[in-house]
């Protein structure tokens, strides 16, 4: 069979739109606390801001560029524009719906008023909001105005504007002119007013004290008219690595012309005047449809603002706080508790302190002679940072590669890698053409019996804020084939010196893909020889033409393929005699799942995988990933018990359809699962329980479906 047909494949970002979606979902659902599920709807809003930086603009690009050749589902440049603008302004719609028609009333009912015009304030709400501008909003604004001798300012990427129309005072013979005003990222964006009111507290939006006092910006003027707009424009980097001579210095050039690129989207306030509009338009060369009309406040993402509002803790979900890992609640070191045992972490269930500390105590421990690690996206105040730069003073062998493109985290990765530098660290600014996205990290230590290799991997970043939010999985080991297969890696990075063999690491994008490839085929084979074939993977994406193939081509075989995707999927499921083995999941939570698990059953003798990359091009050809065997027989349960709890979960997994669509799982007569709640309490068990002397211990419910 042909299973390389366009029909069988979904668009990569019509898909997208359909997460989003799900995301948005959850900001709709009454069963969740109401200031979750305003995170959740500012969550949406900052996807799709994303999603037209990068996706929306790159399209854009291959439109000007007269690029035509269609996409693995048959969809040229132009075609994906169209749907996507489409898609977006009906997702945008709900969005606002949402806001607008659920959560302001139910906000109001909780006691939060919220303001949305500011000529609904009373006569003491005003007198402060007037106030307040005075002493605190007017001293930063700048306003600009546009004639013959001032052009159009730059507006920046993202910011929130005021446009209006002016015309000069007793002057009849005087033209309308515009002038604009940034809203000041600066100043809060929620102002409290005082309240009349026992029991409810009301806020308003700075714009809207803005705008009620623009006149005073313009005193010789009469202002016409005045709305809120914003922009987005093209923020993705395009860097030609082979003619920079300094990569650094190229991609600092590169970012200060994020707020210069193409504008691709303008929000205005559905109200706004026909002829201020026109002007807009004009100046950012946006169409029609790349205009948006809303009815309500602009950017959503305020609403993360909003969340964290004191007073409102009944209305959201108690802070979870990750249990610590049994196997290092002991006295003694790091380096003991890998000894005696491979460590399993499972973040944000779980601490990541074993991780901060398997670093720190490298950077003191007078037998360690060497740390390597690659860095992606770290927190702004990270101690893993301190402590490598520490471990260099200390005189130990610090090499650390800072990816430098890694996307909207460039300024930061500049910043810690000029700071690694001057601490003595050898700093390592990423490959020529890849970006290094995989996350190791290499201690290599003097004992009694030799040199030893503590190796940590990992499919979350080296963050400790986002591994408190982002559901991960990592490895402590001392094994010594993956201590030689580290050691490689890290020669790879920093001499481009590639071993003639390796023991148990795959690494993209030398062989991560065939060795996949040769996994998905294996049970492909078995399937056809009568043996029990079935593959389980986890991933935050899945738009690979190869991949989807090879799967298509093992379920056309009989393999039993459950696939967890949290974000994109390419692939359609029920297609008959392709895909009707295939069942995809997608689970949206309060933690975003951003562990890669792969399981393949290979005729009785399970294997189980971990990694940093997704079944994506990008990932599998472009960058340096690392896939890691997990070996041990109980941590390999532990593993497989995580996909099993997922493939389980009755209130947060959203199914795909075989029409494409996906939906929430129908309840009737299942147990009710909500996986990650599961995970938090089976954590805070397994914490309980004391450590084995042997690392024999593994916390496995005897009933895997329970209420939590």
């Amino acid at each position: 069979m042909d299973f390389l047909k366009s029909e069988y494949y979904k668009n990569r970002e019509l898909s997208w739109i359909q997460f989003d979606d799900r995301v948005l979902a959850e900001a709709r659902d009454k069963s969740i606390p109401l200031f979750e599920r305003l995170k959740f709807l500012s969550i949406s809003a900052s996807n799709l801001d994303e999603f037209f930086m990068i996706r929306v603009a790159s399209l854009k690009d291959m439109v000007n560029a007269k690029y035509t050749k269609p996409d693995m589902a048959g969809m040229t440049p132009t075609m994906q524009l169209e749907a996507i603008n489409k898609d977006v302004h009906e997702l945008v719609n709900v969005q606002y719906s949402t806001l607008l028609r659920s959560l302001i009333p139910a906000l109001r009912s909780c006691g939060l008023n919220v303001i949305r015009e500011h000529e609904d304030m009373n006569e003491a709400e005003r007198a402060y909001a007037d106030q307040y501008f005075l002493e605190n909003v007017y001293p930063v604004l700048t306003p600009m105005a546009v004639d013959s001798s001032r052009p159009f300012p730059l507006v920046r990427n993202k910011t929130l504007n005021i446009g209006a129309l002016v015309k000069k005072k007793d002057d009849k013979a005087s033209e309308v002119e515009f002038a604009t005003v940034q809203v000041p990222s600066v100043l809060p964006r929620i102002v409290e007013l005082p309240s009349g009111e026992e029991g409810m507290r009301k806020v308003i939006l700075l714009e809207e004290i803005i705008e009620r006092n623009i006149s005073m910006l313009f005193s010789s003027y009469d202002v016409i008219c005045a709305h809120p707009y914003r922009i987005m424009r093209n923020a993705d980097l395009t860097i030609d690595e082979d003619e920079a001579a300094d990569l650094l210095k190229e991609i600092q050039k590169q970012l200060k012309r994020r707020q210069w690129g193409e504008v691709i989207r303008l929000e205005i306030e559905d109200s706004m005047d026909k002829q201020l509009c026109k002007i807009l338009k004009k100046e950012f060369d946006v169409r029609e449809s790349e205009i948006y009309r809303i009815n309500g406040p602009l950017d959503l993402t305020f609403l993360m603002k909003m969340y964290g509002m004191d007073g409102f803790d009944e209305y959201k979900v108690p802070k979870h706080e990750p249990s610590p890992v049994p196997e290092t609640m002991t006295e003694e070191s790091i380096f003991a508790q890998i000894r005696r045992g491979d460590i399993l972490l499972h973040h944000p269930y779980q601490s990541f302190d074993p991780v901060v500390n398997f670093v720190k105590q490298a950077a003191k421990d007078p037998e360690v002679l060497a740390i390597k690690q690659t860095l992606y996206r770290v927190s702004s105040n990270s101690p893993i940072i301190a402590a490598l730069a520490q471990a260099a003073e200390n005189g130990k062998q610090v090499s650390v590669l800072v990816e430098l493109k890694a996307r909207f985290d460039e300024e930061n990765n500049i910043v810690w890698a000029k700071m690694l530098e001057k601490a003595g660290c050898h700093v390592i600014y990423g490959l020529v053409g890849l970006k290094t996205h995989s996350k190791i990290t290499l201690v290599v230590r003097r004992e009694e019996e030799g040199i030893r290799r503590y190796v940590h991997l990992g499919t979350g970043n080296y963050n400790d804020a986002t591994a408190k939010l982002y559901t991960d999985c990592g490895l402590l080991t001392c094994s010594p084939a993956i201590g030689e297969d580290a050691t490689a890696v890290f020669n790879m990075l920093s001499g481009y010196s590639e071993p003639l063999s390796w023991n148990k690491l795959a690494v993209a994008p030398i062989w991560l893909r065939d060795t996949f490839m040769d996994l998905i085929r294996r049970e492909t084979e078995n399937a056809q020889r009568g043996k029990p074939a079935k593959i389980i993977a986890k991933m935050n994406s899945l738009c690979d033409r190869e991949i989807i193939a090879a799967l298509y081509e093992a379920s056309a075989a009989g393999v039993e393929i459950d696939l967890i995707v949290r974000g994109i999927c390419c692939l359609k499921v029920g297609i008959p005699g392709v895909s009707e083995h295939i069942r995809v999941r997608s689970i949206v939570g309060n933690f975003l799942e951003h562990a890669r698990i792969f399981y393949f059953l290979n005729n009785g003798q399970e294997e189980v995988y971990m990694g940093s990359a997704d079944w994506m091009p990008r990932n599998l050809d472009k960058r340096v990933e690392i896939l890691f065997p997990v070996e041990d027989e109980k941590k390999k349960a532990e593993a497989i018990h995580i996909l099993q709890i997922q493939l389980a979960d009755t209130c947060k997994a959203h199914i795909l359809q075989s029409d494409g669509s996906y939906e929430k799982v129908d309840r009737r007569g299942k147990a009710f699962l909500n996986a990650q709640e599961y995970f938090v309490e089976e954590a805070r068990e397994r914490a309980r329980q004391k450590p084995d002397e042997t690392h024999d211990r593994v916390f496995i419910p005897e009933e895997p479906v329970k209420d939590v």
